[in-house]
C-alpha cells in the first residue's frame, strides 16, 4: 500500500510509521511538529519508500498534494491533551475538527480508498455501562476533547457515506509507551524528579481506567484494517484497549517502585467527586470483545503495560 499518516511523527503516529514501513510498505508522513519530533522518525529519513512533508492539515494546498496518489490515510494528527479544553476550547475544536474537515475536503476530490482515524474513549463520557460497548448510546462527553473527537466522528461518517471511501474509526483508552511526552505516567516522573520526597496526584487517586501499550494499539489497528478493508462496511467502529484497569494511586506506586523512591503521596482531592480537573473521566474500561472477534487481542495487560511504559520513559527522561 502507498500510506499517508498525519500527525506521524507524534507518539502513535510514529510507532504506526514503524510498523508500515517494516511490512514493506509506501509511507508518506504529514507533520508540522507542534508535538511530533524528527527523531522518531529519523530512522526511515533516507529510505526510498519513506516521505516526510512538514507541513500543516490546514493549508488546503499541503493536505491536497499530501493525499495524491495514496491508498489509505491514517488521521493521526491532533492535540492529545485533554485537560487543554477547559482552557482552550477553539484549540482543540481546530486541533481536531477543523483539520479533519480539512483532510475530508482534500480526500472528497482524491482517489483515496480508505479513511482510519484514531478518536478517544471520551466519546463516550461517563458511561453507564462498563465495559462500554462501540454501540452505547447516547454518546454525550463531558469534555471539550471528547466532543471534539465525537464531532470528527461524526464528520468522517457523514463524508464517507457521501464521497464513496471507507473509514475504520478506532475509540482509543490510555495509550501509553515509549515516546510519549504526555499523561499521568510522563508526569508522575517528571515530578519525582524534581522532587523525590514528594508526589503530587491529581483527584483522589481511586480513578480507575484501561491502559493500553502502543505496541498492542499499532498491532490492533492495522490487524483489524486488514479485516476491515475485506468487509463491505462503509464506516465502522472499534473500541482498543484493555479487558482490565487500573488506579491512578496504583500507577503512582509502580512509577515510585521503578524510580526506586518512597514518596509521600499529597492528592488534590480533584472536582466533581475526585477527578482529576474538569472533564476527567472518572472511571473508563472498554469492551474489546468486537476487536477480538478479528483475531487481535491485547499482550501486556494494563499493569504490564504501565511498568513496561515506566522502564522505557525512565530511559529517556
Amino acid at each position: 500500500m502507498k500510506v499517508l499518516v498525519t500527525g506521524g511523527a507524534g507518539f502513535i503516529g510514529s510507532h504506526l510509521a514503524d510498523a508500515l514501513m517494516e511490512a514493506g510498505n509506501e509511507v508518506r508522513v504529514l507533520d508540522n511538529l507542534s508535538a511530533g519530533s524528527l527523531e522518531n522518525i529519523r530512522r526511515w529519513l533516507d529510505e526510498e519508500r519513506f516521505e516526510f512533508v512538514k507541513g500543516d492539515i490546514r493549508n488546503p494546498k499541503t493536505v491536497r498534494k499530501a493525499v495524491e496518489g495514496v491508498d489509505v490515510v491514517f488521521h493521526l494528527a491532533a492535540n492529545p491533551e485533554v485537560r487543554i479544553g477547559a482552557q482552550s476550547p477553539e484549540l482543540l475544536y481546530e486541533s481536531n475538527v477543523t483539520i479533519t474537515h480539512k483532510l475530508l475536503s482534500a480526500m472528497r476530490d482524491s482517489n483515496v480508498k480508505f479513511l482510519v482515524f484514531t478518536s478517544s474513549s471520551t466519546v463516550y463520557g461517563d458511561a453507564e455501562v462498563i465495559p462500554t460497548p462501540e454501540n452505547y448510546a447516547p454518546l454525550e462527553p463531558i469534555s471539550v476533547y471528547g466532543g471534539a473527537k465525537l464531532a470528527a466522528e461524526a464528520l468522517i461518517s457523514g463524508y464517507a457515506h457521501t464521497f464513496g471511501f471507507r473509514a475504520l474509526i478506532f475509540r482509543l483508552a490510555n495509550i501509553i509507551g515509549e515516546r510519549s511526552n504526555h499523561g499521568v505516567i510522563y508526569d508522575f516522573i517528571n515530578k519525582l524528579r524534581r522532587t523525590p520526597e514528594e508526589l503530587e496526584i491529581l483527584g483522589d487517586g481511586t480513578q480507575r481506567k484501561s491502559y493500553l501499550h502502543v505496541s498492542d494499539t499499532v498491532e490492533g489497528m492495522l490487524q483489524i484494517f486488514e479485516y476491515f478493508r475485506k468487509g463491505s462496511k462503509i464506516a465502522d467502529f472499534y473500541n482498543l484497549g484493555n479487558d482490565d484497569w487500573i488506579t491512578v494511586r496504583e500507577i503512582a506506586e509502580i512509577v515510585s517502585e521503578e524510580m526506586g523512591l518512597k514518596p509521600e503521596f499529597r492528592f488534590t482531592g480533584g472536582v466533581d467527586g475526585g477527578r482529576g480537573w474538569k472533564g476527567d473521566v472518572k472511571f473508563m474500561r472498554l469492551s474489546i470483545e468486537k476487536a477480538k472477534k478479528t483475531g487481535w487481542e491485547p499482550k501486556l495487560n494494563s499493569y504490564e503495560a504501565v511498568r513496561r511504559t515506566v522502564r522505557e520513559l525512565l530511559k529517556i527522561l
